[in-house]
Parts: C-alpha cells; structure tokens; sequence
C-alpha cells in the first residue's frame, strides 16, 4: 500500500501547525521567558532552525502563538449582553483556553505579552461598553472583564479548591446576579 506524496507546501503547513501547537502549550505552561525555541522545537518534533525559518523570532512566533481567539460580539440590550458575556465566560472555563493561557502566563515577565492581553482586554471591554446601560458603562464593562480574566485565571492557572473542578454552569450561574447587577447599573433608590 502506497500513499500519496505529500508537496512540499504541505509538509510545511503540517510543520508550521506542530510548531505553533507546541509553542502555544509550551508558553501557556512555562510562559515566555521559560518556553526557549530550542524546546518548542523539541515539542514540535522538529529543527529548531525551522522555527526562525517559518516565523522569524520567538517574539513573532509568541505573537502568533498567543493571539486571542475572536469572539463573538456582544449585541443587545444589558441583559443579552450579561447573558453573552456570561456564556462567553462558560466557554473558557469548560475548554482551557491555551491562546489566552499562553498571554495571560507570559504577560508577567514580558512586555509584549501585556501589551497583547491589554489590546484584547480593552477592545472587548469597548465593545460591550456599547451594550451596557449607563454613563459609567465603560467603568462596568471593564469590571467585567476583570471578574473573567480572574475567574480564568483562577480556574486554569491558580487551580482554586472548587473553582478548578467546579462544573463551568454552576460557576455561572453562581455570577449571573453579579454580572447582571453590573450590566445595568446602578439601582434606583428605593
């Protein structure tokens, strides 16, 4: 039994991905200090020449390697937006999110790594802002935010007693008050 052939664009579309696979675990794992091109390339069962071939650095590979997922975008009145935000929160917490992982780790020790988390950060925080009530919704979008970067981090780097095995709903649903407080802002004096 023979196979195919495979081109050579191939083969380097395969080496490209073990690569960035390897480097995504590795910078979530150690961060960017600690995750060396040499043991990416190890990871990623390759040359290490190869990894400054196809991606020119480790600062242009950990850039790649850590680039947020695009989320959806948050539409609707506060109270959608708390849902979206909250289901989006699900998500991270059921499937670790090695993108954000490998940013998050990293931004401690290197430059570019907080500039990423930040840009992202901010860009969703100005999104939702547009969907929360209020002359303060920046203010709450960005405490949002907070709560979920902590809750990620909490979960999936810092492995909290309860937080770390807790079924992702339930985690939820234990924030849906806060989240919806804070989309709508403050109370009306009662």
């Amino acid at each position: 039994m023979s196979s195919e052939p495979v081109s050579r664009a191939e083969q380097r579309r395969r080496t490209e991905a073990r690569i960035l696979a390897a480097a995504r675990r590795l910078f979530a794992e150690v961060g960017y200090d600690r995750a060396t091109v040499r043991a990416i390339a190890t990871e990623a069962e390759t040359d290490p020449g190869l990894v400054m071939r196809y991606f020119g650095s480790k600062d242009q590979l950990f850039a790649q390697a850590s680039g947020f997922e695009a989320e959806e975008l948050i539409t609707g009145t506060p109270a959608q937006a708390a849902e979206q935000l909250l289901l989006a929160l699900e998500h991270k917490l059921a499937a670790t999110p090695i993108d954000a992982l490998a940013a998050i780790r990293s931004m401690f020790t290197h430059p570019d790594a907080t500039a990423e988390v930040r840009s992202a950060m901010v860009s969703r925080q100005q999104q939702a802002a547009q969907h929360l009530a209020g002359d303060d919704a920046d203010l709450r979008a960005g405490l949002i935010g907070a709560l979920t970067i902590g809750v990620v981090i909490g979960r999936h780097l810092l492995r909290f007693d309860g937080l770390a095995d807790a079924d992702p709903e339930r985690i939820t649903a234990l924030l849906r008050a806060a989240v919806h407080d804070i989309a709508h802002g403050p109370a009306a004096p009662s």
